[in-house]
């Protein structure tokens, strides 16, 4: 298995052609202010919904049915050390120094002692797993996030991190795998992998949400606000995100605002209030 230069020219040429469709279809807007795309969204969510219950879901069903667990845990492994890679550069690029070095320290674990990433022994060494993207990186360093969008295939996201995807497909290690035959089988092989670890979900999901379109999309809107934030967020944050697309800034400073002082002095203690005084006993008799 050798490495090659995908074509780069042609990642970037498709995602400005979608970004520039993205900005065609905005005339076609709703009184949301977090899915302004709705139409366009709920169409390409049937056809997403389509292709997943015709070919996607079937063959994630059959997949976890014949394939031994350890098989499967072993892919997850193998894809998921990859990932550590990238998530290790974010974390980075987040100012996370910690977090960064302890990805790639998850990297070096599990590619040597792991046997190629197939065993997660940094995990067994308290070596926490994290999950990072440009969009995250984006939206870490203040750029909002934009309207909504459904992705044909690569279904939720948003305009933010659309525009941060060929960035993630750039440094994505195994698209750098030569020949093209093995890297596609590969690709096939995560994305089913991917699919089978979401079936209960997906089956749960199917059989509770009246309108499923709503349900997904308020679902990643929340998990990829908490995902950004590192779920570091406050009511008031939440109800500005609730009423417009999440600003990264507005929300920062929201949960700032609402963060107990901790360098105030301390307040002078209060002296307390004076005793009043018994009534005074006569030592005179009455006169009668």
């Amino acid at each position: 298995m050798t490495f090659a230069t995908p074509n780069r020219a042609s990642t970037w040429r498709a995602s400005a052609a979608a970004l520039a469709a993205i900005a065609t279809l905005s005339g076609c807007a709703t009184n949301n202010p977090r899915d302004p795309l709705e139409p366009f969204n709920r169409t390409m969510f049937k056809v997403n919904d389509t292709i997943d219950q015709v070919a996607l879901k079937p063959a994630a069903t059959a997949y976890k049915k014949v394939l031994p667990s350890f098989v499967q845990t072993g892919v997850n492994n193998f894809f998921g050390n990859l990932s550590d890679v990238w998530t290790g550069a974010n974390n980075l690029m987040q100012g996370k120094g910690e977090q960064g070095m302890s990805d790639w320290t998850r990297v070096a674990l599990n590619s040597t002692f792991g046997i190629g990433g197939l065993f997660d022994i940094a995990s067994e060494a308290g070596l926490k797993k994290h999950n990072e993207d440009f969009g995250q990186t984006l939206g870490y360093w203040g750029v909002p996030s934009g309207p909504y969008l459904m992705l044909p295939l690569l279904g939720p996201s948003t305009v933010r991190d659309t525009g941060g995807l060929p960035v993630d497909m750039a440094a994505n290690g195994w698209s750098y795998v030569d020949p093209s035959s093995t890297r596609n089988i590969g690709t096939a092989i995560r994305v089913i992998d991917v699919r089978a670890n979401l079936l209960d979900a997906s089956n749960l999901m199917e059989e509770a949400a009246l309108d499923r379109y709503e349900f997904i999309r308020d679902g990643y809107l929340q998990r990829r606000q908490s995902q950004v934030f590192d779920g570091e967020s406050s009511r008031k944050a939440l109800k500005e995100a609730n009423e417009g697309p999440a600003d990264a800034r507005s929300i920062r400073a929201a949960y700032a605002d609402d963060a107990p002082a901790t360098d105030a002095a301390p307040a002078a203690p209060t002296a307390p209030a004076p005793t009043p005084a018994a009534p005074a006993v006569s030592s005179e008799t009455p006169s009668k």
